[in-house]
């Protein structure tokens, strides 16, 4: 999917041409825009671990492994702003907590992430800046407690590491990511991994369809399998590892006929409009009766349930192969104590004559 062109659209021609990192919302015709879910993965970050050997450990990094570098921050500072420039109209152009809901998972890249994000989509005007020297606010970022890699900071690669073999570790990385989620059982994966996000995306699109009670935009700071098990449960996973500050959005539309369309897109270039997925058997912009029986299937019923069968079902064949193999070294026990105990009742110098043996 990435540098595949978006469309024919002339403003978005003139966009790439001039350089502008915007993000054009679609034409409107008629309809307005009700929600908005993304789905987005932290920034680059330092390493999460390295090789024995090389010469960059952790204390090179001013933060240590797993954190959010200063391109990080900046991603995501033009990740908010591309949002800023993509919904406006949509959302106020001043923070309103009511409008807005982030939520991250309980890592220091991802929610800094979040904050980046939000710096750049809300900065402060009017009464809202607290501090006339600081153009940022402290605008909320969830999170609930829960138990990635280029060297891209001037820092110089080992002489191993040429451009052929770098390719090939990125290969191996983009097949890691389709071993994990798919080649064996993937609608199996799709459910158990990227179902259970869908499913709360479902319910949130349905809730305001039809009561409009939930924020208008919702936000998930998260990790690049967050994104492919998400994508690859929708069947829109193009084979390739989410670049850092990507963009999975789900947005909501209210037709002139009153229906509801949901129309999907991904940002996976900071220089280029968002590239349109389609969810396989209905268009681009699919009405949400068909998006909801589409993803019905990937959804679990009940996933605690199902993964917890599938442990008891491990267990058991655990327990079974131990018994079998007590079962066997205590018989082999058994027999090596009875030939021993037959061995020393033997008496000294007792030698069994075969029946038929001749006699001296």
């Amino acid at each position: 999917m990435a540098g595949r062109p978006f469309g024919g659209s002339r403003a978005v021609l003139l966009q790439v041409l001039l350089g502008v990192n915007l993000i054009v919302m679609p034409p409107a015709q008629g309809r307005s825009l009700r929600f908005v879910t993304l789905l987005y993965r932290h920034g680059d970050r330092s390493p999460v671990k390295t090789y024995p050997k090389d010469p960059y450990q952790e204390e090179e990094w001013p933060q240590g492994f797993g954190q959010l570098t200063k391109e990080g921050m900046l991603q995501h500072w033009e990740l908010g702003q591309a949002l800023r420039q993509r919904y406006h109209g949509f959302l106020n152009t001043s923070y309103h907590r009511q409008e807005v809901y982030v939520r991250s998972t309980d890592f220091d890249r991802t929610l800094m992430s979040a904050e980046a994000n939000l710096a750049g989509l809300f900065p402060p005007t009017g009464v809202q800046r607290f501090n006339p020297n600081i153009s940022w606010q402290p605008i909320p970022v969830h999170t609930v407690p829960i138990a990635e890699d280029r060297q891209t900071h001037g820092l110089l690669l080992p002489p191993w590491a040429s451009p052929q073999t770098m390719q090939r570790l990125s290969r191996l990385k983009d097949f890691s990511f389709r071993f994990l989620f798919g080649i064996y059982e993937q609608a199996e994966k799709a459910r158990l991994q990227g179902g259970v996000l869908l499913a709360q995306i479902r319910k949130n699109l349905t809730l305001m369809a039809t009561t409009s009670q939930l924020p208008k935009l919702l936000v998930y700071s998260a990790h690049d399998t967050t994104l492919v098990a998400l994508q690859m449960a929708l069947d829109v996973y193009n084979g390739k590892q989410a670049p850092y500050a990507s963009c999975h959005m789900f947005e909501l539309y209210q037709e002139d006929n009153g229906n509801f369309s949901v129309e999907m897109y991904f940002r996976n270039e900071s220089n280029k409009a968002p590239w349109p997925l389609i969810l396989p058997g209905c268009p681009h912009r699919c009405p949400l009766q068909d998006f909801l029986r589409l993803t019905e299937p990937i959804v679990p019923k009940d996933w605690q349930q199902e993964c917890q069968l599938a442990g008891q079902t491990a267990d058991t064949e655990v327990i079974v192969a131990l018994a079998v193999c007590g079962s066997i070294l205590f018989l082999l026990i058994v027999l090596l104590l009875t030939v021993l105990f037959r061995m020393q009742a033997q008496p000294p110098g007792y030698h069994h004559v075969a029946d038929g043996e001749d006699h001296a």
